[in-house]
């Protein structure tokens, strides 16, 4: 059902003030008038607290502009997904967020989207297509971080797990960090390879994880580059017995990580991020520049940071407002905003 959100001017300076933002200027054309502007989100991964984190930031910032929006879920359905678009350009919105999905299924959906004269965004889907900017966290140095914090606490030579699903944009480009790392660092052996998508993640991940530990034994490193694989293989590490004789490097986080790697001797040793929140924020206002005919660039990126469980413990941070706290980037990316920009209140 189409959510609206409609907002008044004060409600306008209510917020901006409530984020330290300067919105003296009134807001261009269409958003002038952001009760007649609809913006779909076309979903292809939503399950695990990252998507629930990035939802709530699309909503929050959707909020703040005062514009309609429509949330598509394909529950990672590629044919659906596209069909989802087909139904967005239908229902003749003003924009598409793209989130998630196979370049193979989304890149001529999104053509037809650009084609119909909506704009469109993509976050961690490359849909191949210059006219439509890419949202990301630099994933490569998402997993070329995780990967220097394991060969600092392990040295350049282990046996390393590592799961991985190929062809979904955002664990290609870690990939690639993976595969640098390798090459550099001889002494890294990759002995098991696993990995799935299949619903729900970190369950169906933790019994490939059980069967690669089992198999082989000497794997003392786990590069698991997405929360929901982290869990998987904490799951397995847990359940035979091995948390102490093994380290899970990963990507992403949410209040649910942070408990699990503070757990007392928990395996899960780092992990690199940016708020999946606050990602959602700067997918909307880019989505928002492009509206209002301004260029948001061709690829906006909100930098991550390393996070390691020794840090979390030593501040004692429980949840993702203790991390903000002490991670001031954590709460806003100064990335695709402008002076008449209205922002979520903090």
């Amino acid at each position: 059902m189409l959510r609206r959100h409609f907002m008044a001017m004060a409600s306008v300076a209510s917020l901006a003030l409530g984020a330290g933002a300067a919105t003296a200027q009134e807001p261009p054309a269409p958003l002038d008038n952001p009760e007649d502007v609809t913006i779909a989100l076309v979903r292809y991964l939503s399950t695990g607290d990252f998507f629930q984190a990035y939802l709530s930031g699309v909503e929050t910032q959707a909020d703040a502009l005062g514009v309609n929006l429509r949330v598509l879920d394909s529950r990672q359905d590629a044919a659906l997904q596209a069909d989802m678009v087909d139904q967005a350009i239908a229902l003749g919105v003003d924009g598409i967020i793209i989130q998630h999905g196979l370049t193979e299924s989304m890149r001529e959906a999104a053509q037809r989207a650009v084609d119909a004269g909506i704009k469109v965004v993509a976050f961690d889907v490359n849909v191949e297509n210059e006219a439509i900017p890419q949202i990301e966290q630099s994933d490569y140095l998402l997993g070329k971080l995780a990967l220097e914090q394991a060969i600092a606490d392990n040295g350049d030579s282990f046996a390393a797990g590592y799961v991985y699903v190929p062809g979904i944009a955002p664990l290609d480009r870690r990939h690639v960090a993976w595969e640098e790392v390798k090459q550099a660092n001889p002494g890294i052996t990759e002995a098991a390879r696993v990995g799935t998508l299949d619903n729900p993640i970190a369950n169906a991940n933790a019994n490939q994880a059980r069967a690669a530990l089992q198999a082989n034994p000497n794997i003392s490193v786990f590069f698991a580059p997405f929360n929901e694989f982290a869990k998987g293989v904490k799951i397995a590490a847990d359940e035979l017995g091995l948390s102490g004789d093994l380290s899970i490097y990963s990507a992403d986080v949410s209040t649910a990580d942070i408990a699990l790697m503070r757990e007392p001797g928990s395996a899960w040793k780092a992990t690199v991020a940016t708020n999946p929140s606050v990602v959602g924020e700067v997918s909307v206002r880019a989505l928002a520049l492009m509206l209002t005919g301004e260029d948001p660039g061709a690829s906006v990126v909100v930098p991550p940071t390393l996070i390691t469980q020794t840090f979390l413990n030593d501040n004692d941070i429980r949840n993702m407002e203790d991390l903000g706290a002490k991670m001031p980037q954590f709460q806003h990316a100064d990335v695709a905003v402008a002076d008449w920009m209205a922002l979520p209140a903090r």
